[in-house]
C-alpha cells in the first residue's frame, strides 16, 4: 500500500524509472499466483461437491451448484440459471447452499455487526499493549472489500473475540471473508480479522 499516492502516480513512477510492470494491466484475479482460472486453482484444493441453488424468498429449488466455495456473496454470473439475473445473497455453509434472488440488494443481504473469532495485528496486539481499554469500544474505520470507500465503526473485544458495529449498515457481510480495520482517519492500518458471523 502506498497510501497518498493514486495508482496513477505510481504507474507514471515506474514507467520513469523503467519498470516492466508499469504499463501491465490491472489484475482482477489471483494476482499473486499468476495467469491461472480461479474456479481450476480451487478445484485442485477443494474439490467438488454438488448442492442446491435455492431462491431465498420461496424456498424453491431452482438449481444446483458444484460447491459453495466456488461462489462469492454478490456474485451475478456462473450460476447457470435462467430466469434471471440472479445473485447471489447467502451461504449456507454447513448444508452446502446457496441461496439466490433476483433482487441485487435485499434487506437481508445488509448488516451492521461484524464478528471475528481472531485478529491479526500488524505488528503487536493492541490491547495487549493496553493501546485501547478492553472495556471500552474503539473508534475505527474498516473494509470488508476492495473499494475505495472506509466505513466508520465501533470495535469492541470480550471473551469471544471481537465485534465490530457499523455506523451505517453494509451489504454483503460475507463469512469466511477478511475484515481489515485501520484507524479512525485511515491512516494507520491495524491488521485484519476472518469474518465469522455477520447480522
Amino acid at each position: 500500500p502506498i497510501g497518498h499516492l493514486m495508482k496513477s502516480e505510481v504507474r507514471a513512477i515506474a514507467d520513469t524509472v523503467g519498470l516492466p510492470s508499469a504499463k501491465r494491466k490491472d489484475s482482477q484475479g489471483i494476482c499473486f499466483l499468476g495467469k491461472i482460472d480461479y474456479n481450476s486453482f480451487i478445484e485442485r484444493y477443494l474439490g467438488r461437491k454438488e448442492g442446491r441453488i435455492i431462491e431465498l424468498e420461496t424456498g424453491k429449488v431452482i438449481g444446483r451448484h458444484q460447491g459453495y466455495w466456488f461462489h462469492t456473496i454478490g456474485q451475478r454470473k456462473g450460476l447457470g440459471l435462467s430466469g434471471g439475473p440472479w445473485f447471489v445473497v447467502k451461504k449456507d455453509i454447513k448444508r452446502n447452499i446457496i441461496l439466490v434472488s433476483r433482487g441485487y440488494d435485499p434487506d437481508t443481504q445488509y448488516g451492521k455487526t461484524i464478528e471475528m473469532d481472531t485478529f491479526n495485528f500488524i505488528t503487536e496486539d493492541a490491547y495487549e499493549a493496553e493501546l485501547w481499554s478492553p472495556e471500552g469500544a474503539t473508534p475505527v474505520t474498516f473494509k470488508i472489500r476492495h473499494t475505495p470507500e472506509f466505513t466508520r465503526g465501533l470495535l469492541y473485544k470480550d471473551e469471544n473475540g471481537y465485534r465490530l458495529e457499523s455506523e451505517e449498515r453494509i451489504q454483503g457481510i460475507a463469512p469466511g471473508q477478511y475484515c481489515v480495520i485501520y484507524d479512525r482517519d485511515h491512516h494507520l492500518c491495524f491488521g485484519s480479522g476472518m469474518i465469522t458471523k455477520g447480522r
